[in-house]
């Protein structure tokens, strides 16, 4: 059994994806927009023609780890409350490379620093409001 997130960017998924391919090295694995879709699949006729060429499902792949993603409903309101994400590095280099890039938008909750519970540990939410803790435990 897996868990994997779903992120909603509601309507900012390509420049999301683009941005995580950028930041953290993410992988495209799978992409389909609603164009794709087969017909008669839309409940109600038709997707409606403005979101044609935005994403319906996509799956990206940060280290062995899968995230799937979407434009959903295309409204740009995009809300992730009480989720985080948690990025686990392998070294102090790493994650001192990767933070900025992560939080180049956005906002840093917690700068890096050394813990009682890790070498290096940082809190962040993206420029699309996705919040972030990036560790290098001890």
């Amino acid at each position: 059994m897996q868990v994997q997130p779903y992120l909603d960017f509601d309507g900012r998924c390509d420049e999301a994806i683009e941005f995580y391919k950028n930041a953290i090295g993410a992988k495209v694995k799978m992409l389909m927009r609603f164009q794709d879709a087969p017909e008669g699949s839309c409940p109600g006729g038709k997707f409606p023609a403005e979101i044609l060429k935005k994403v319906m499902h996509a799956e990206i792949t940060i280290g062995s780890s899968t995230v799937n993603c979407s434009d959903g409903r295309c409204q740009a309101q995009a809300k992730f409350k009480g989720v985080c994400l948690s990025l686990l590095l392998s070294s102090d280099a790493e994650v001192e490379r990767i933070f900025p890039r992560l939080a180049e938008g956005g906002t840093i909750t917690m700068p890096l620093a050394k813990t009682f519970f890790a070498s290096n540990f940082g809190m962040l939410t993206d420029r699309f409001g996705v919040s972030w803790m990036v560790i290098v435990r001890q």
